[in-house]
């Protein structure tokens, strides 16, 4: 291949991965080509790959895919570490591109290695090869989803929170999903080549896919819950406090303040109070025991005069039961009947602990300490919460919390749904508790959504978010955002949720369907012996 073919295919590839990291979430492209984008964007990486002369190439042309992916993908990660972390803009830049050099490596091995299975099928066997394809893929998703903490970010299943093939992820997750869109994605890069199947084979494939396409549009007619109690009237609150002025002492009351105003607004007209108060992560941004008691009975009293819980996000200092002191970011909740002393030394009833927590955030990564000195934010070391914990219970529905990005790890929230003897009933709704303002103005915050969105349809449960800057929603079982606050800027939304009761078959297998499905596809070809 001449040089000059390399630096075309180069530039193709460079430019199908900047259009593959846009289909994560709406703006610049519309909602409903999200998903058409990212098949096809996808597509040119896997014709490059079933182009490749042998492996070390295929690895070099996803590595060069994913690299430019992530690093457009995730660009907001700069104004975490420069903005708010205070590190220099070359050190902030070489930040993000050392982690999207690392993240590229995940499809540069599944091209690889889908390049070394496809050699062991029959040249003409067109659903073979693009099966290996769609396995490898779905494969390197879930293992960066889970190998060292895991960052499962920019799964392509989240493109295609509407589009047909979402009706398999109350059946399979999101890592189903990735599967079915690496296989239409595959399909599209081997009819491209039409030289390289008979018309039969071709048809098959095409066949197959379609049906996939069509049955997933089926699945999303059915109901997989139903409905559970009394529908709750929630207030949620987004304060739109700049991450600057969040932890600067000389302001922290003011942010509290403004928090308080939103919570105590009346009703509008025709609104009944609220059952429950829903504000966001680190409302209050030091440890529960270090506000003045009084605040805490301000808060009291916002929840007896609003008839209300009040469910927020704070750092707590705890005692653990050796007599060791316990620190969490964690959400609490209270209503007027609430002692204050509860409050002042966490232990409330109502009491959700992050289990999944931020590397760097909110642990440091043994030999990462040298990094971590040269930024500048308020970096704990928080202990970790229980991987299940008792849903919260306000008028008899029951809210499974999460702080952050929790929910973006699917699998995990799955315990919260399931009735356990420890645990009390499964959660009928889910909630989740975020502070985006690291990421300013960014695709981070749309990204976000379209991950609680997901995380409703494989639940089949409603979703509200109670953000600091947006974006606050609620989403129904569906994954349709019934109602949004536009980002950055205060107010308070006002939700009427009906919690839902019944476990999808994602609920009750988690991801155990989607890798027995890809284990079998590989495993039956890695032994198969080799075509002549």
């Amino acid at each position: 291949m001449s040089r000059l073919a390399r630096w075309r295919n180069a530039a193709t590839l460079a430019f199908a991965g900047s259009a593959h990291a846009l289909t994560f979430a709406p703006d610049p492209l519309p909602q409903w080509s999200l998903p058409i984008v990212q098949i096809l964007a996808l597509a040119v990486l896997a014709r490059a790959s079933f182009a490749a002369e042998r492996g070390r190439q295929a690895f070099l042309r996803g590595w060069a895919f994913g690299f430019v992916n992530f690093a457009v993908g995730l660009y907001w990660l700069f104004i975490s570490i420069h903005d708010y972390g205070g590190l220099s803009a070359p050190l902030a830049g070489a930040s993000v591109v050392a982690l999207s050099a690392f993240l590229a490596l995940f499809p540069a091995l599944a091209c690889a290695i889908s390049k070394w299975l496809q050699s062991r099928t029959r040249r003409g066997a067109a659903l073979s090869q693009v099966l290996v394809w769609s396995a490898v893929w779905a494969a390197s998703e879930w293992l960066r989803g889970v190998l060292f903490s895991g960052f499962p970010w920019l799964n392509i299943g989240y493109a295609h929170v509407d589009s047909p093939l979402v009706g398999w992820a109350p059946l399979l997750g999101v890592h189903g999903v990735a599967l079915l869109a690496a296989c239409a994605s595959g399909t599209v890069a081997f009819l491209s080549r039409p030289a390289a199947a008979s018309m039969r084979s071709n048809v098959s494939l095409l066949a197959t896919v379609l049906i996939l396409i069509a049955t997933g549009w089926t699945l999303t007619r059915l109901d997989w819950s139903t409905a559970e109690g009394e529908p709750l009237h929630l207030r949620l609150v987004q304060g739109n406090i700049d991450q600057s002025q969040k932890f600067d002492p000389t302001l922290l009351e003011d942010g509290i303040a403004s928090h308080l105003r939103l919570a105590a607004q009346p009703p509008g007209p025709g609104e009944p109070h609220p059952d429950l108060i829903v504000l966001p992560e680190t409302v209050v941004p030091v440890f529960q025991d270090q506000l003045d008691p009084m605040i805490w009975k301000t808060w009291l009293d916002v929840a007896a005069n609003q008839r209300s819980t009040i469910a927020m996000g704070v750092p707590l200092h705890s005692m653990a039961a050796d007599g060791s002191s316990r620190y969490t970011n964690s959400a609490i909740g209270f209503d007027s009947g609430t002692p204050l002393q509860q409050l002042v030394d966490a232990s409330v009833p109502l009491r959700y602990d992050k289990h999944h927590l931020v590397p760097w955030g909110e642990y440091v990564p043994a030999g990462f300490e040298w990094f971590t000195r040269m930024l500048k934010m308020p970096l704990g070391d928080f202990d970790r919460g229980a991987p299940v914990q008792r849903p919260f219970s306000v008028n008899d529905q029951h809210l499974a919390f999460n702080i952050c990005y929790e929910d973006v790890f699917g699998s995990e929230l799955l315990p919260s749904l399931l009735p356990t003897p420890g645990a009390g009933p499964g959660a009928s709704v889910l909630v989740n508790l975020s502070n985006l303002a690291w990421f300013g103005q960014t695709w981070a915050l749309r990204q976000h959504l379209q991950i609680g969105r997901l995380r409703s349809i494989e639940t089949a449960r409603p979703m509200v978010t109670s953000t600091n800057t947006g974006i606050t929603a609620s989403i129904d079982p569906k994954g349709r955002v019934v109602a949004a606050l536009p980002p950055h800027r205060p107010g308070v939304l006002s939700a009427t949720v009906q919690g839902m009761s019944g476990l999808t078959p994602y609920v009750r297998h988690g991801d155990q369907p989607v890798l027995l499905l890809i284990g079998m596809v590989l495993a039956g070809l890695a032994w198969r012996p080799t075509r002549r």
